[in-house]
């Protein structure tokens, strides 16, 4: 199968769970948990063995894949996309480690699920073959899902030194789970808080993140060009899809609320698809939803094309990855504003789908690793040649 063929039926496999995720929706946000039937349904269609290697049986499909897969599964549910779409990086960044640890997570079941909090927590102190580590790790996004935790770690010395920055790969059997997530946004993704009490990881499960973010990775599977991307623009990348396809699923609603002779309240207009202010909207919000589709493919295209040259990725075309996700995210906020003020007031009846779009949209825009202006400051200063960055993260 060629790597295009793969995308297609990925995304075809993608499209045809739409409908199923707008039925479960609903329960997935009330239940602050991805439906199961959700859960089975894209575990039977492949979707989260989009990036785990073939050596396992997975797809080891491209980054622009994964993306669209993402941004088509935003189209029938935000948390639901956005958990699919962090399982499926987790699996790539396994894919990074040694193969000792691949074969731990994959040999047996090439659609396990991990989770993910990169942000450094908690303390660790060396023992043998490895560390200690305990602490807390809030946003823990599709941890409800999952058999691992990847787990962001400071590595330390005999004296507690600071010696690295670490990625901790750990069984979720052996951590607990706080019921934190409580939010306006997103409620289904289950981002709760992990806890970890004395729990020990042997070294060849902790991949170091200052190496990773040069571009080093300890798999010996060097000709395989997926997990060669760069570690950065993959992960702020992933971030944007499940918002593209919020963006895109609020343009539909909408559409097909004007196409049902929907009126304008206080006008002569018996149908508000007649009125030029309502198509101007329209097609802004069309356009604006292009826009960031076009940013992010362009920035997945670039993440894939270094990757397939075997070539780091520089760091100017890195900020600019930073900066199309961060683009692409604000776009599909602004489009999907102008479509709350097509549709008007009704927007936020409890019982129109479109107010959990724009709540669930409002919450993701608002992660750390799309913030526009940070986005903006570092590649501002990579196009000026200013060494000094603001963040590790690019």
């Amino acid at each position: 199968m060629t790597t295009s063929t793969r995308s297609q039926t990925l995304t075809e496999r993608a499209a045809a769970l739409v409908g199923l995720l707008r039925r479960n929706a609903a329960k997935t946000e009330d239940d602050r948990r991805v439906a199961e039937e959700n859960i089975q349904a894209l575990a039977e269609a492949g979707l989260f063995r989009i990036t785990v290697p073939a050596r396992f049986g997975g797809h080891q499909a491209s980054v622009r894949t994964l993306l669209e897969v993402s941004a088509e599964l935003g189209r029938g549910c935000g948390s639901t996309a956005w958990n699919t779409t962090l399982i499926n990086v987790c699996a790539w960044l396994i894919s990074l480690y040694p193969e000792r640890t691949q074969r731990e997570v994959f040999a047996t079941d090439p659609g396990a699920r991990a989770c993910a909090v990169l942000t450094p927590g908690g303390t660790s102190r060396p023992a043998s073959g490895g560390h200690v580590i305990t602490g807390r790790w809030p946003f823990a996004s599709s941890c409800l899902h999952a058999q691992w935790a990847l787990l962001g770690t400071p590595v330390t010395g005999a004296s507690g030194e600071p010696l690295d920055r670490g990625l901790a790969l750990v069984p979720m059997e052996e951590l607990t789970i706080e019921d934190t997530w409580h939010t306006a946004g997103m409620r289904g993704t289950g981002s709760h808080t992990l806890v970890a009490e004395e729990v020990y990881i042997p070294a060849h499960r902790i991949l170091s993140v200052t190496r990773a973010l040069q571009g080093e990775y300890p798999t010996e599977f060097t000709d395989e060009s997926l997990y060669r991307s760069a570690f950065v623009p993959v992960l702020a990348s992933i971030l944007a899809a499940p918002q593209l396809g919020l963006a895109r699923a609020g343009l539909e609603l909408v559409m097909t609320s004007l196409a049902k002779g929907r009126a304008i309240s206080h006008t002569f207009y018996e149908q508000a698809r007649e009125a030029s202010s309502t198509q101007m909207q329209i097609a802004e919000a069309a356009q604006l939803i292009d826009t960031a589709a076009l940013h992010l493919m362009r920035a997945a295209d670039d993440i894939d094309n270094w990757a397939v040259r075997g070539l780091p990725m520089p760091l100017l075309d890195r900020a600019r990855v930073r900066m199309d996700t961060a683009t692409a995210v604000r776009r599909s906020r602004e489009a999907l504003d102008i479509l709350l003020n097509v549709h008007g007031a009704g927007s936020f009846a409890e019982a129109n789908p479109l107010q959990r779009i724009w709540r669930d949209l409002e919450t993701a825009g608002r992660h750390a690793m799309t913030n526009p202006a940070i986005a903006g400051e570092l590649y501002g200063r990579a196009l000026l040649g200013i060494e000094e960055q603001i963040t590790p993260l690019i």
